[in-house]
């Protein structure tokens, strides 16, 4: 039967996940804690990776080679670039790319992309986990960097290079690394900001509770196993 690894950045993007596995056992591996059990009748690895590209894209390749993923799933939060979506509504990554570093260089190596794809079953999964669950989505595009985005200048830059239609710190990686070991997945965002002035100071200086929306992927991702 079809394995699926979950991964979120935060504790927060996990908690529900993890409350909601049956029959559940952990593990530490590589200095994360991996949590193994059933959602729905189907088996899942669970792990909280850390936040950045380096740490989401160790979490996939040992969700893989240790714990036997088949399909990978990434729940959590972004900032919000676009204006087809709102704060707390979902985007599904149909495509997901880096904003920073050289992707061309990157399609150097297997698999030779310089973006990805999340696999179409998975995020028609998604979608119709949405619609149950009457939570707006969108299959767009999610850009990826190792910076947290809460100025205008870096997001009208993104914008320029890439056009997503959010923004993060993971989802690149985690496809990337599926990719390579020609593994489906797809990203689920939900957003919590819009990425501007007003998200630094309410998420960073005020450390602004961002569990609602944590809560509302990890819902959406329960929703979508179901839906497979």
């Amino acid at each position: 039967m079809e394995k699926i690894g979950l991964l979120g950045a935060m504790p927060q993007e996990i908690e529900l996940l993890c409350r909601r596995l049956n029959d559940r056992s952990q593990r530490e591996c590589g200095g994360i804690t991996f949590y193994e059990g059933t959602l729905d009748g189907r088996p899942v690895a669970l792990c909280c990776a850390g936040m950045g590209k380096a740490q989401a894209a160790a979490a996939v390749q040992l969700l893989v080679t240790v714990f036997g993923a088949t399909a990978i799933v990434f729940s959590g939060i972004a900032g919000n670039m676009s204006t087809r979506v709102g704060i707390g509504d979902v985007v599904i990554g149909g495509t997901v790319v880096y904003h920073d570093g050289e992707p061309r260089m990157f399609a150097e190596s297997y698999p030779h992309l310089e973006e990805f794809h999340s696999d179409a079953r998975l995020v028609r999964a998604a979608e119709r986990a949405c619609a149950k669950a009457g939570v707006k989505c969108l299959v767009g595009r999610i850009a990826t960097g190792d910076c947290f985005v809460g100025d205008s200048v870096t997001k009208n830059a993104i914008a320029a290079k890439c056009a997503p239609d959010c923004v993060e710190m993971e989802g690149a990686a985690v496809a990337h690394i599926a990719a390579k070991n020609d593994v489906p997945f797809v990203i689920l965002r939900a957003m919590s900001d819009n990425a501007d002035e007003d998200a630094f100071q309410t998420l960073v200086v005020k450390q602004f509770d961002v569990g609602e929306y944590c809560d509302r992927a990890a819902h959406i991702c329960a929703a979508l196993i179901e839906n497979l």
